[in-house]
């Protein structure tokens, strides 16, 4: 009986480190990219940190137990970091606050629930005993057996419930990283780290004055301080509050810091688009008068070179006609009736023929309400971002394939109180996605600079609790931004 308990012991004691495997490459997978795109990947993380646990369980005891236990966490640790450097590429800071998180987590775990669970299963043994005493078990066997059933099912118990703990506070860490392309600096790792490190410590120390040794056997050190029952899991579950709420306050802070630097640019590009649309409103409206008060001129010159017939004024007739067909090109090719965006849009016109000669651009859907409450300028700021941001979708089209058809349609509609835009562009269909946000990702260099036009659109149309949102449809992009045609919240 005895060796078929032990058989049962291994087996489970196998079967719940594989599950803290699992747990390791749920947790490393989640921050860091695989080096393999293997199906088996997981099972292979799993399988190595089972192989290890099992090879640290079984090494022979030294004779010191402080200096057992405290080259034994080290050497787990070591592990771990081989780890995550031989399955993932993991040549970042955040690995290092990954296995120690992990570790930490897991040593708390089996603290937590071997001190909660200690007594409970003491009491149970004592059942059983009397039991025995008071005849209501009358088999030596049926005791035994008993006995045997309540250590191994106590066992599973207890290694089911720290996997369970250890699974459940690794995925709240993963929830609350939000940010995991963020490049961590190393007062940030620091201020993640120290939680995570002192909990190692807090575990190692309890490794070692735990168990003490006694005339009578085996002794826990809550037996001679009853107070250590409560104390202790308190401290231990504040340990493991601490490392979960230090990354929750750590990605709350890069969140804020983000969405403030996002919002300096954006204000910035505000002021430097109404300064911009400002002084080019100021010029096409003095064009527009020199225009009409030259085309007036142009076609009284013009009307008596043609009256006097001669030949030698074909030359000056000729001249004066094309002269007049360039004051023709002065005016908007785009007009909805709200000079800010008049001018925004055949300026971004022009800036895209620069870029891609052939682009078409169609805005004959985009039409704005005769009560439009929305400030121009914010308007100005979604359809400027949306443009550059189609623009360079089509000159990257054109890149890759020379013979692609490029467009750009902007349309527009109302229903109720709702003023909905939709931007339609080409591009070349390869489309990379932020982690986190589900914005798609900037392909340029300094993405601290580039890429936050979508943010700053989605911004934008929450001021008038709005939304953003785009989909895509073949080598189709499509944005759509909704807003209420109300006073912006910011005001």
């Amino acid at each position: 009986m005895y060796s078929l308990i032990d058989f049962i012991f291994t087996v489970f004691t196998v079967v719940f480190v594989l599950l803290q495997g699992y747990c390791l490459q749920f947790f490393l997978g989640s921050f860091l990219e695989s080096r393999t795109k293997s199906r088996l990947h997981g099972f292979y993380v799993t399988a190595a940190f089972g192989l290890s646990r099992l090879c640290i369980y079984w090494l022979p005891p030294t004779g010191y137990e402080s200096v057992k236990t405290v080259w034994k966490t080290a050497l787990s640790l070591c592990i771990l970091l081989v780890i995550a450097m031989c399955f993932y590429k993991a040549f970042h800071l955040v690995t290092l606050f990954l296995v120690a998180a992990f570790r930490a987590i897991a040593d708390i775990s089996a603290f937590v629930v071997l001190i909660l669970l200690d007594k409970p299963v003491d009491k149970l043994l004592m059942v059983w005993n009397l039991c025995i005493e008071k005849g209501i078990i009358t088999s030596e066997k049926t005791f035994e057996t008993v006995i045997n059933v309540s250590v191994v099912g106590n066992q599973i118990f207890r290694e089911a419930a720290v996997v369970l703990l250890l699974y459940l506070s690794l995925k709240r860490i993963v929830c609350n990283y939000r940010e995991k392309d963020y490049a961590i600096q190393r007062t940030e790792l620091l201020s993640i780290l120290t939680p995570a490190v002192i909990s190692l410590l807090l575990c190692a120390l309890l490794r070692t004055i735990l168990f003490t040794v006694e005339e009578n056997g085996v002794e826990m050190v809550y037996d001679k301080y009853p107070l250590l029952l409560v104390i202790l899991p308190a401290i231990l579950l504040l340990s493991l509050l601490s490392i979960l709420y230090g990354v929750k306050l750590f990605q709350d802070t890069v969140y804020l810091n983000r969405e403030r630097s996002n919002r300096i640019v954006l204000e910035k590009q505000i002021g430097s688009m109404q300064e911009h649309i400002t002084e080019m409103e100021r010029i096409y409206s003095g064009i527009r008068s020199m225009k009409h008060d030259m085309k007036n001129t142009l076609s009284v010159v013009l009307r008596l070179a043609t009256e006097k017939g001669e030949s030698e004024n074909e030359e000056m007739q000729a001249y004066l006609s094309e002269l007049n067909q360039t004051f023709d090109c002065l005016d908007f090719r785009f007009k909805t009736g709200n000079s800010v965006i008049d001018t925004l849009l055949n300026m971004k016109y022009h800036e895209a023929l620069r870029i891609v000669p052939d682009l078409q651009i169609d805005i004959k859907k985009l039409l704005l309400p005769s009560d439009l409450v929305i400030q121009s300028y914010d308007i100005g700021v979604i359809l400027g971002n949306a443009l550059d941001n189609a623009m360079e979708a089509c000159r990257k089209l054109k890149e890759k394939e020379p013979e692609a058809i490029t467009f750009i349609r902007l349309s527009s509609f109302r229903k109720d109180n709702l003023l909905i835009f939709k931007i339609e562009n080409s591009f070349d269909g390869t489309l990379k996605r932020k982690r986190q946000a589900g914005l798609p990702e900037t392909n340029k260099a300094d993405k601290k600079v580039h890429g936050i036009g979508l943010a700053n659109i989605k911004n934008t149309a929450e001021k008038y609790q709005g939304t953003m949102d785009y989909k895509i449809d073949g080598k189709v992009f499509i944005l759509s931004v909704m807003m209420k045609n109300e006073r912006s919240m910011e005001k």
